[in-house]
């Protein structure tokens, strides 16, 4: 499989970091019966109060409908999509190629099944992101077993 590498909307909100939380965001967009590859939720740092989740893709108008109803936006942070074949050494080659050219990443959030990868990247503009998008697509193949 040859990496893929597209452009993606996070849909965001913050939230009270208490239980049930999660699931009050996802509840409506299961309902719409959205087919979501991206879920976080995380804590904002320094707030233990507070937390954000974030959803990908939110694609049709049905699930828009449902994701606005469950409080979540687009996010405005400039966001990849990666998804590969997994070699050692992969998320070294991508990270140096980033670093090297001088681009800071917002976030990475990776994972490997099996013999594939997926990654969801955010950078700080969209020009850094369509840089990061060759950097990665070059990287990504360079990588031999």
């Amino acid at each position: 499989m040859a990496v893929t590498v597209k452009k993606a909307v996070l849909w965001r909100k913050e939230v009270e970091n208490q239980p049930g939380a999660l699931a009050a965001a996802l509840g409506p967009l299961a309902q719409a019966g959205a087919d979501l590859q991206v879920v976080m939720g995380y804590r904002l740092p320094g707030n233990e109060n507070k937390a954000v989740i974030e959803v990908h893709p939110v694609a049709n108008k049905k699930s828009k409908a449902a994701a606005e109803a469950a409080g979540l936006s687009p996010s405005s942070i400039a966001t990849l999509a990666v998804e590969g074949d997994n070699k050692p050494g992969l998320g070294h080659a991508i990270a140096t190629a980033i670093g090297e050219a001088g681009i800071n990443m917002a976030f990475i959030v990776a994972q490997v099944v099996g013999r594939k990868y997926s990654a969801v990247f955010g950078f700080e503009s969209e020009a850094d992101a369509n840089q990061a998008a060759a950097l990665i697509r070059k990287a990504a193949p360079a990588r031999k077993r």
